[in-house]
């Protein structure tokens, strides 16, 4: 498939949203992936905020990502917490050469083999809900064509949310986000189960989870329900290898 065509089908999939019914957090994994795949970068995260304005980890491409995400909240440092601040891009090139602004964040994203970072805003207006984070494995800028569609990516994004709380009128923005941070707690729990029952690693256990949701048509959230709460069955899910053994006690949900 060219480069033309998977640019297309990768608007058209999250345009879908602002017609249909859709699950956020499917929507921001699908948004990671497109990043991936059609821009010159190895991996792509995105943190939306809270009720309170609290950044949270909400998707990423891979766990290395995501662990980064992690690290730069806790540690409250990194570019793309800058970018959340202050709603434009942040470009980072080199992190080698950011030791000194954020000494903790660019020995970490050296060490996981990433050497540039950029920061994209999701933001409609005055209103930034979130950023996108691209990481890539050598320095450089991104080219212009690459961080035109990066942030046009994200832009879809952001009034695909946006749009969900004018259409629903009785639900706010700090729900919905809520609701999908909700859901990336499910998520994990059933990687880990799923990882666990399947001797996986925490990577091949979501890519299992995400197949199998798309190929049942299932919601990625209602899956990892089912998974969770004992009341889906994920034995046909596992390698062949897997099967045969006992099922883990579930973990508890917290419910």
């Amino acid at each position: 498939m060219g480069k033309e065509q998977q640019l297309s089908e990768a608007f058209v999939a999250l345009a879908d949203s602002l017609v249909a019914d859709y699950d956020v957090v499917d929507l921001l994994h699908r948004l990671a992936s497109h990043c991936v795949t059609l821009l010159n970068v190895a991996a792509a995260g995105l943190l939306l905020a809270d009720q309170r304005g609290s950044l949270q980890v909400v998707a990423a491409s891979s766990e290395t990502s995501r662990l980064l995400e992690l690290f730069q909240l806790q540690h409250d440092q990194g570019p793309c917490l800058d970018c959340y601040h202050s709603g434009t891009a942040v470009t980072v090139p080199d992190i080698d050469l950011t030791a000194g602004q954020w000494p903790i964040f660019a020995a970490e994203t050296l060490a996981a083999g990433y050497q540039s970072v950029h920061a994209l805003p999701m933001r409609l207006r005055n209103e930034v809900i979130g950023t996108l984070n691209l990481f890539g494995t050598r320095p450089g800028l991104l080219d212009d064509t690459d961080a035109r569609v990066g942030q046009a990516l994200a832009d879809v994004a952001t009034i695909a949310i946006l749009q969900e709380r004018a259409i629903r009128r009785s639900e706010i923005l700090a729900e919905q986000l809520q609701h999908a941070l909700t859901s990336r707690v499910l998520i994990e729990q059933a990687k880990g189960v799923l990882a666990e029952r399947g001797t996986l690693d925490m990577a091949q256990a979501f890519n299992l989870l995400r197949r199998h949701a798309r190929n049942t048509n299932t919601r990625l959230t209602d899956l990892a329900r089912g998974i969770v709460d004992g009341t889906y069955d994920s034995t046909a899910m596992l390698p062949p290898r897997a099967r045969c053994q006992p099922p883990p006690p579930v973990p508890d949900s917290g419910r």
